[in-house]
């Protein structure tokens, strides 16, 4: 089941490589993303120099009954992300090529966990997203000539 999809990413982004993480959250953030109320729009991830991976400027609304115990919260602190060390030394290798970078493509929960989906992303310039949105326009255009088709024939 996802809770929260970026769909800008797919839009100016080149996924090359995707990767699982779990995420660390305080009980409330848990049960707000359970509820729906994540945003991942703008946000990113990263590699410190601990080899620790980040999820930043990650929006995740205050979950109304624990507004006593989430007094001084703040929706887009940096949330720690769980990865294996020989994927965190993989992504810190590959960051290096000029131009990539680390973003979030969606959160689900797996089993009882919450997991978010991680892409290595290389950026599109302007003439690729344009390529891009006439082949989604041309493959449309022949979807529904085909059920037009169908449905005379």
């Amino acid at each position: 089941m996802d809770l929260a999809i970026n769909k800008r990413v797919l839009h100016d982004y080149n996924i090359l490589k995707t990767f699982e993480a779990g995420i660390v959250l305080s009980g409330p953030e848990v049960k707000s993303v359970k509820t729906g109320r994540m945003n991942l729009k703008g946000s990113y991830a990263m590699i410190d120099g601990n080899g620790n991976a980040w999820l930043l400027n990650a929006h995740i609304a205050p979950y109304p009954p624990a507004a006593g115990a989430q007094r001084d919260y703040e929706p887009t602190h940096s949330r720690k992300l769980l990865l294996r060390r020989a994927e965190i030394a993989d992504l810190t290798a590959k960051l290096r090529a000029k131009g990539l970078t680390i973003m979030p493509l969606k959160v689900y929960i797996k089993r009882r966990f919450i997991k978010i989906d991680l892409g290595l992303a290389r950026g599109k310039k302007e003439y690729d997203k344009r390529e891009t949105l006439k082949k989604r326009d041309a493959e449309r255009d022949i979807r529904q000539a085909l059920k037009k088709d169908l449905r005379t024939g």
